[in-house]
């Protein structure tokens, strides 16, 4: 398990990736060592999976965000519908999903002409897919990482 030191440590770097260990490290009045250890083991427990550039995608002339929930033909057809999506790379995210869809996909692309090629002539191409209902986003007013608050303090 994590202590409260791990916590400070996490959410630091959740905020910010490329804050030195010397700085978490002064911060918490611990050495620079303890911080590059701490970090480590949660590396090698899984807790960390890396660090990520956050890149603004209007800013790159993606103007649409969508969520697709895609309905298969059958329930073995995942493993080959979830391939042929993860080809295709106006797809950022995807989830198996319990309920009405069993995959539900992001898909980002440049505009609505886009999304309507991506649909008809990529997606609902699939042959293992049924059928889509897709739902444009108009804004991302709450974007944050999972246990910034739920680590506590």
């Amino acid at each position: 398990m994590i202590d409260n030191l791990d916590k400070v440590i996490l959410r630091t770097l959740m905020d910010n990736a490329r804050v030195s260990y010397a700085d978490i490290a002064k911060n918490n009045r611990v050495s620079p060592a303890t911080v590059h250890v701490r970090v480590e083991k949660m590396r090698k427990a899984g807790i960390i999976k890396g660090a990520k550039l956050k890149v603004d995608p209007r800013k790159l002339g993606f103007d649409v965000t969508c969520f697709i929930g895609i309905i298969l033909k059958q329930a073995g057809d995942y493993p080959r519908a979830l391939a042929k999506l993860e080809a295709l790379s106006e797809v950022t995210e995807a989830f198996y999903t319990t309920g009405q869809y069993s995959i539900f996909i992001k898909v980002v692309v440049r505009n609505i002409d886009d999304l309507q090629r991506l649909l008809i002539e990529r997606i609902q191409a699939i042959d293992e897919i049924q059928s889509t209902d897709t739902l444009i986003s108009l804004q991302n007013p709450i974007m944050r990482d999972v246990g910034l608050d739920a680590l506590g303090h």
